[in-house]
């Protein structure tokens, strides 16, 4: 297992896409949900504990074997919001082409065979990671990580919030991460045991709700 390419995976440069979603900060924003750094944390931590989980059991579970297919549709089942699944999917269409560049993979190139629209985001997170030789735990964090990074940085462009403000917000969301990505991997290993139903189905229905008014706007910074 190579370190180095668990920080290309992490790397917010990598040209997977999510630069180009906000990961429900806009919407939240335009609601006035988010107004600086402390409303940013409060929201980061419910998206984390919420949709970052299952996002990190998800990619987990794909590290450790489990079938996309099972996991896609366990994602889909988990995204109730027809939004969000197509954002999902564009950025698992846009992961695969990125990690099939960087890492050549036959389950790669099967995924993309398999799912030619994209599969959802995550499962292609963690069959990435097992391209790149990374454990279940990696892609855990990736997942967890980005489910906070990106409306952190969405936010810096929406409010013009001081970008020390909001890497101080990640900073302290840290411990909140590995706990996450270590209940995310506990949950992946029953799911190889039990099942796709094991893994978590935290909700977070405003997210969903925003996403969905979000999809109808006519001007909008973000893809989501």
């Amino acid at each position: 297992m190579s370190r180095a390419a668990l920080l290309v995976l992490a790397d917010g440069r990598f040209p997977a896409g999510g630069h180009a979603h906000s990961g429900g900060a806009e919407a939240a924003v335009k609601a006035g949900r988010i107004t600086g750094a402390a409303s940013l944390e409060t929201f980061c931590r419910g998206r984390l504990h919420t949709a970052g989980l299952v996002a990190a059991s998800l990619a987990a579970a794909a590290v450790l074997g489990a079938d996309p297919a099972e996991l896609d549709a366990a994602a889909d089942a988990r995204t109730p919001s027809p939004a969000l699944r197509v954002a999902a999917r564009k950025l698992g269409r846009q992961l695969t082409r990125a990690a099939r560049a960087t890492w050549p993979s036959d389950e790669l190139d099967a995924l993309a065979r398999r799912f030619p629209k994209g599969a959802h985001q995550p499962v292609v997170l963690g069959l990435v990671a097992r391209a790149a030789a990374l454990e279940p735990v990696d892609a855990a964090h990736c997942a967890a990580y980005e489910s906070v990074s990106g409306p952190a940085s969405a936010t810096v462009r929406l409010l013009s919030l001081d970008p020390f403000d909001a890497t101080g917000v990640l900073a302290r969301l840290a411990p909140d991460v590995d706990r996450v990505a270590d209940q995310a991997v506990e949950a992946a290993r029953r799911a190889i045991d039990e099942g796709v139903d094991a893994l978590p189905a935290g909700s977070a229905p405003l997210l969903e709700i925003g996403a969905e008014a979000h999809a109808a706007w006519a001007v909008r910074l973000f893809a989501s």
